[in-house]
């Protein structure tokens, strides 16, 4: 049948209200919508709008205690900061473009979206609720999805200065949502490590912070011990911490203006050399960044007035007049620091003439890994590479961009045939990779197959040659596949930690079953959903994935698709990765066949 001609006449053109147009377009306010499963989900930035908000009163002088409660779905925060003025309450919260951080002199170095953050949680809110108390006098003002239901004011002198909010997201936009404990504790943890001072109250849980980024750095490193305590120094507008480990690579957690820039930007990458040219000028010599920056864990948070991001979600700074000063700011207060401190600077420069020794020596075996690697193939063998790469920074769908990592060539196929061409990439494996636990780094370079996965996510130097913004591994739902799953994790915990702790590594999950009839099938994806369809589709056939060669490129194409289950792999601190790799991948066979053993689910045919 022709498709019907629609013509582009005056009555084509449509005019949305600022709230409305928060509800069509949600990604370009919040990013994600999701379902509460990661922490860069929807629900967790309408929190942090909120927050933002209570924070930016505790910086700018007023306030010293937030208070958070979650009751269900909703969630209510309240701080004792000034309060919003009172005639401009429902302004503030449904306005875009009405706020006081337009206001510099009111509002120095704002974290929230400038005039956007509640209006935003507002419009996405099923219900919305604001209250502020000024001078013993409040105004009380009442939405559903953005739309004002009630308005109230009065006198209530008891009440402290402030402002509450609470709000509960729309299950329209979010469908089914569930909050997560542990990333609201993550999140709520880093707004008192960025604001020494601040009492954060959340359901019974106290977070506060003495002594900032450094306490950061502990929580991280957990019960691993540092090569040299944590360098921690302060200034008006910066604050920077690191030291040294035993582990390879760098780790950084950047913020500005109280947010984490996940993917860094102009201050971490001036922090970076900002920390060699300290160290260089200290002793007078000049060692190689890598020599310097291997092991490295730092953390740097800096106060920037009309900060510039990449994105609405401000995951990466791209102002470039902080550079300079970020710069000389950390190489004199890192020189300052390493004079004050011998003993300290004894043990850094121990650890950097180690790592400059380290590189020397694996030179040798980096250039036979490269004249072999040219030899085989001027591409990299085992890869269909994708045509959009996540440093194609003006691109849209960069952040689309993924690796698959999968078992075998017969999965491999199928995935090839139902991809995106544009954004996702395909990597089979050859077989079981080889455990890097307790081994070198020349490990990397000596397993022909270990250097083409680095190769293939451009990770040998740095994040910021990374090609794809998730690396997804995908195998099969049995023992081997599983091994298969264990051996690649510990490759990238082993020797690119950073790509795991910036949440760019993710596992696929694939159904298990499909139960179908002449009129409807159902993926199930655990034995609990194979059984409830099994009740809803009568006298259905019932199919046992035993791996995913099994599954056709047609059906392949929804699993890996906009609709596609990544679990993506979360540390809880870095100190915990040595302790879980050595327990998993080490050679405590029999306390791991124990708890092996404890932990079994036998299934029932």
């Amino acid at each position: 049948m022709a498709k019907q001609k629609v013509e582009y006449d005056e009555n084509a053109i449509k005019t949305l209200n600022p709230l409305e147009h928060i509800r069509l377009r949600t990604g370009m306010y919040i990013g994600r919508i999701g379902d509460g499963s990661n922490p860069s989900d929807g629900i967790y930035v309408m929190l942090k709008e909120v927050v933002d908000n209570s924070v930016d009163e505790f910086i700018m002088g007023h306030g010293k205690k937030i208070e958070i409660g979650r009751e269900g779905q909703s969630v209510v925060v309240r701080d004792y900061g000034r309060g919003i003025p009172l005639g401009k309450v429902i302004d503030c919260v449904s306005q875009i473009n009405t706020g006081g951080k337009y206001n510099d002199d009111v509002f120095q170095f704002s974290v929230g979206l400038n005039g956007v953050g509640n209006k935003a949680v507002n419009a996405l809110s099923e219900k919305f609720e604001v209250i502020s108390y000024r001078e013993g006098r409040f105004r009380k003002a009442a939405f559903e999805r953005g739309k004002l239901l009630d308005d109230q004011s009065g006198q209530d002198i008891k009440a402290p200065t402030g402002t509450l909010v609470r709000f509960t997201p729309d299950p329209e936009i979010f469908r089914t949502y569930q909050w997560r404990e542990e990333y609201i504790a993550h999140r709520l943890r880093y707004y008192a490590y960025l604001n020494a001072g601040l009492s954060i109250l959340y359901n019974g849980t106290r977070y506060t912070s003495k002594n900032g980024l450094a306490d950061l750095l502990a929580a991280e490193l957990g019960e691993e011990a540092p090569i040299y305590d944590v360098i921690h120094c302060r200034t008006e507008r910066l604050e920077l911490a690191f030291t040294h480990t035993h582990a390879y690579g760098e780790n950084y957690f950047s913020f500005v203006n109280g947010q984490y820039t996940n993917d860094g930007g102009t201050h971490q990458s001036a922090f970076r050399e900002g920390i060699l040219k300290g160290i260089n000028a200290f002793c007078k010599k000049n060692y190689a960044g890598e020599d310097v920056r291997d092991g490295l864990i730092g953390a740097i948070a800096i106060k920037v007035q009309d900060p510039v991001f990449e994105s609405q979600t401000k995951n990466k700074l791209g102002s470039t007049d902080v550079r300079a000063w970020v710069l000389q700011t950390v190489r004199d207060e890192v020189e300052l620091w390493l004079h004050k401190n011998p003993e300290a600077a004894d043990n850094l420069l121990e650890k950097v003439r180690n790592n400059e020794r380290v590189r020397k020596e694996l030179s040798s075996i980096k250039k036979e890994a490269r004249e072999r690697a040219k030899k085989v193939a001027l591409r990299i063998p085992k890869l269909i590479d994708c045509k959009v790469h996540y440093d194609d920074i003006d691109d849209p769908r960069r952040d689309e961009t993924t690796l698959f990592i999968t078992e075998g060539d017969s999965a491999g196929g199928a995935m090839i045939q139902s991809r995106d061409v544009y954004t996702q990439a395909i990597f089979s494996l050859k077989g079981k990779p080889l455990n890097t636990f307790g081994l070198g780094r020349e490990a990397v370079y000596k397993n022909e197959e270990l250097y083409n996965i680095m190769r293939a996510i451009g990770v040998e130097d740095s994040l910021e040659t990374l090609r794809y913004n998730r690396v997804v591994i995908a195998t099969d739902a049995d023992v081997d596949g599983m091994h298969i799953r264990n051996l690649i994790l510990t490759y990238f915990l082993r020797y690119f930690e950073e790509l795991v702790v910036k949440g760019h590594v993710y596992i696929l999950e694939t159904p298990l079953f499909r139960v179908r009839n002449k009129s409807e099938t159902i993926y199930c994806y655990s034995e609990g959903e194979r059984d409830k369809a099994t009740s809803k589709l009568r006298g259905a056939e019932i199919t046992r994935f035993k791996g995913l060669g099994e599954i056709s490129p047609q059906e392949f194409k929804q699993f890996i698709g906009g609709h596609a289950r990544l679990e993506p792999i979360s540390v809880s601190s870095l100190g915990e990765v040595k302790h879980s790799l050595e327990f998993f991948m080490g050679k405590n066979t029999p306390e791991r066949k124990a708890f092996i053993v404890e932990n079994l689910i036998t299934e029932i045919v």
